[in-house]
């Protein structure tokens, strides 16, 4: 069944991008963990097997504040499938990245080892001895001012590589408490000529990573190819409009 769907939670709704026998993907908002942990209180594969009735099983990760598709198994034969793909990086993956920045080129590549920051053990980094090997295109959407729109395609897996590689090359997410400490939320007022703000002060365009993980393709477990899309959030739709509109 491929026409999305709202299902409906306890606290909230996920929208279901693809539901069949043997998998299922979600439209991830962002905020919410993708998996249990020890300081998270609910997170996607809890929410969607109380929504679905059933067991689920994962197969990849998102950030908790990343958003987009999500895919998980239904049984073990698929999970087993699916993290195959995964693991040997024949997923093809693309993400919508909002950087600060003015890109010197209109596409590029990173290839460069990432492994654990060697003094901030939350946080990773590319590192000349020790690290996995990681490797990210990117090309340009859209400039702006200050910023730039990627379109990113990792071709592996490593935790925050995105992040990692980007900020690497000088061209942080825009807003990123781990790898662009600097960065703050984007306001109106920081490129709109002659903003006047309203009497009970200015809302943030957007105040979360601005990483957006658009479509998956992969191989379905009964041999199909199928490709998963997801739309750009609110926030993240009314942050580019503003900069297309103001801030070129």
């Amino acid at each position: 069944m491929n026409v999305p769907r709202r299902s409906r939670g306890l606290t909230g709704q996920l929208m279901i991008l693809h539901d069949d026998a043997d998998v299922v993907a979600i439209d991830k908002p962002s905020g919410l963990a993708a998996i249990p942990g020890r300081d998270e209180a609910d997170s996607v594969l809890q929410k969607l097997s109380e929504q679905l009735s059933c067991k689920l099983l994962v197969v990849h990760r998102l950030d908790k504040d990343t958003s987009g598709v999500m895919l998980f198994a239904k049984h073990t034969d698929a999970q087993r499938h699916l993290s195959h793909q995964f693991q040997n990086n024949t997923v093809q993956k693309e993400y919508l990245a909002l950087v600060a920045g003015h890109p010197q080129q209109r596409e590029g590549e990173i290839d460069a080892p990432i492994g654990v920051h060697p003094t901030h053990t939350k946080m990773m980094a590319v590192l000349k001895h020790g690290g996995r090997p990681a490797r990210t295109l990117w090309k340009v959407e859209q400039q702006f001012r200050n910023f730039a729109l990627l379109r990113v395609f990792p071709k592996t897996g490593k935790t925050h590589q995105i992040r990692v590689h980007l900020a690497h090359i000088g061209l942080p997410l825009a807003i990123d408490p781990l790898y662009h400490h600097r960065a703050g939320p984007i306001l109106l007022s920081q490129f709109k000529r002659n903003y006047r703000p309203k009497p009970e002060g200015e809302r943030p365009l957007i105040d979360r990573l601005t990483l957006h993980a658009e479509k998956l393709r992969f191989t379905h477990p009964d041999g199909r190819p199928i490709e998963i899309v997801s739309a750009l959030p609110k926030d993240f739709r009314s942050t580019l409009n503003m900069l297309a509109k103001y801030a070129r």
